[in-house]
């Protein structure tokens, strides 16, 4: 039997001691300290790695990647991207895992008698594993950090225009933070709709909650009030800041037949009295 196939049969029958090594290798160079589901994760996968490069050593015509390696640099990816780090904290874990992996297989190969060439074979076979890795990592990280952001963005924009219910018929509309063109187009696909339904007579937009809003965004919500009012409902304004009344008036908005009040009990006790 060639020293090849010893080397195959020999990390393929010790994988699950040969993943551990790895594991606490890298831990342990790098002083981390993960919580063991994690270990076990990366155990699993070190296990499947190790058969894979047994079986690919014998034929080297064999290219499909193990689906352990795949999942567990997504799941990497995914750990990531939900506690907010950055990619940076699992790429600095590969310059060690070469390292840890290079030491492994150059003394299985020192053991086990590979020539200088077999020995470059096997850690060019590991070095490809270990960069399909990284790579699925980035592409992962990406990806799942867009959707965190657009999930985030949306749930944001729910907060940013909730619905409140005082009376029964009557919403209070509290606008947070900067509404931007976002924020619009949430109240006009979501809210509105949402209001229609509820059956309400009266709709006060409070504004004490809204950082900025600038001259288009302040017609563009007067015409989401006029899209209130063709439904018969009636939109009380609350809150506006003197700075807001300023966009207001250089908006050249029509506010003569929308009532306005500087706090929202005010315009509650307005619609009290109507």
């Amino acid at each position: 039997m060639t020293p090849l196939l010893n080397f195959s049969r020999y990390i393929s029958e010790d994988a699950e001691s040969l993943a551990s090594e790895v594991v606490e290798g890298v831990l342990s160079r790098m002083k981390l300290d993960i919580p063991q589901l994690e270990k076990e994760q990366a155990n699993v996968m070190y296990i499947e790695l190790f058969g894979f490069l047994g079986e690919s050593l014998i034929d080297e015509d064999k290219e499909v990647f193990p689906d352990t390696l795949i999942e567990w640099s997504k799941k990497n990816a995914e750990m990531q991207v939900s506690s907010g780090g950055g990619i940076s904290e699992i790429v600095r874990r590969y310059p060690p895992t070469r390292e840890v992996f290079n030491e492994i297989i150059t003394g299985i190969s020192i053991e086990i008698g590979l020539s200088v060439n077999e020995n470059a074979f096997v850690l060019k076979r590991v070095n490809t594993l270990l960069d399909v890795s990284l790579n699925e990592t980035f592409l992962s990280f990406e990806r799942l950090s867009d959707k965190f952001k657009k999930d985030k963005q949306k749930e944001l924009l729910k907060l940013s225009a909730p619905i409140v219910p005082v009376k029964d018929n009557t919403v209070i509309l509290p606008l947070i933070g900067d509404v931007d063109t976002n924020s619009v187009k949430h109240i006009l696909d979501n809210v509105v709709p949402r209001i229609a339904e509820m059956g309400v007579k009266y709709v006060i937009a409070d504004f004490s909650g809204a950082l900025t809003i600038n001259v288009q965004i302040a017609q563009s919500l007067h015409k989401i009030g006029g899209t209130l009012r063709l439904m018969g409902i009636d939109v009380v304004i609350a809150g506006l800041r003197p700075d807001m009344v300023q966009t207001v008036v250089k908006s050249n908005i029509d506010m003569s037949a929308i009532k306005s009040f500087a706090s929202v009990k005010q315009a509650l006790e307005s619609i009290q009295e109507a």
